[in-house]
């Protein structure tokens, strides 16, 4: 019988960590170390929660040539994804912990750009970590969204009345890196996402499908918020989702521009920030296990 060691020489098997950002937990792959081939099949097998390690997808660390390290992120069904806030967190937290870096401030490469992160080490390793989560986007060919009186030069998607299921809502586009829509339900604790969520994710207007946050307004400084994304179904938490929904609550006049977020995984700091349009995200990274899966 082959030994750990000769497997892996023969390729056969990779090192791997199981992460978390409030419950959004993927399979962290160290590409310094790591040969990744398919990285789509990888995903899909990893993150099978009965035949795999179990996630809502992937995330590479790769080199980089323009920041400190990229990310590279694909959801559970395999497809490719832009960004992901509570999935860069904890991309943060992996290279300070393993000794990649000795850095707190830190560039991180991704398909939606080049974000800044700035890591809070407690005990010699990383508890918290704030990300610059760049600029909203309303502009609607830019998200995409594609609506049929956008003819007229609908500049912002801003409480659009849509019918899913003989139900009217009332749904606000973002792109934070990826398309969100933003939808105000009665409690969205109580709904039935399941149902609803793979409808709005594949609605005819979304033309690379969309991430949707249903959400209660609290207050001007608490927003409730579920979430259904795009490739991996209903999730514990999404950063870039919580970045949209702080951008799309100001831009409606329920909250301020300093809000939490509260997900099912726990919460969010989300600051837009007035003289800069960029949004701010500060939330907590945890390492769950490392092992060795057989490929």
């Amino acid at each position: 019988m082959e030994n750990v060691s000769e497997r892996r020489r023969k390729g056969l098997a990779m090192k791997f960590t199981k992460m978390h950002g409030l419950g959004n937990d993927y399979v962290y792959i160290n590409c310094l170390q790591e040969s990744v081939s398919d990285p789509a099949a990888l995903s899909r097998k990893l993150s099978d929660r009965h035949f795999g390690v179990g996630g809502d997808g992937v995330i590479l660390i790769c080199p980089s040539e323009k920041a400190d390290f990229t990310m590279d992120m694909y959801n559970a069904d395999g497809s490719r994804g832009a960004m992901c806030g509570n999935g860069i967190r904890c991309v943060g937290k992996y290279v300070y912990d393993h000794g990649m870096t000795d850095k707190t401030s830190l560039k991180i490469e991704t398909l939606s750009g080049i974000h800044d992160l700035e890591l809070t080490v407690e005990d010699g390793a990383v508890s918290r970590v704030q990300v610059d989560m760049g600029e909203p986007v309303f502009e609607p060919g830019k998200i995409p969204v594609q609506l049929p009186d956008q003819d007229g030069g609908m500049q912002q998607v801003v409480a659009y009345p849509i019918q899913v299921l003989g139900k009217m809502y009332r749904m606000t586009c973002v792109s934070m890196g990826n398309p969100h829509a933003v939808v105000p339900v009665e409690d969205p604790l109580l709904m039935n996402i399941e149902k609803i969520g793979p409808i709005f994710e594949h609605l005819s207007v979304f033309p690379d499908r969309v991430n949707t946050e249903f959400i209660k307004v609290q207050d001007r400084r608490n927003v409730l918020m579920r979430v259904w994304e795009r490739g991996s179904g209903e999730t514990l938490a999404c950063g870039t989702g919580a970045c949209a929904v702080a951008a799309a609550c100001f831009l409606n006049g329920w909250t301020d521009r300093e809000v939490t977020v509260h997900l099912r995984g726990g919460d969010l700091f989300i600051r837009w920030d007035e003289e800069t349009n960029r949004i701010y995200m500060t939330g907590p990274a945890v390492t769950v296990f490392e092992g060795e899966v057989t490929l």
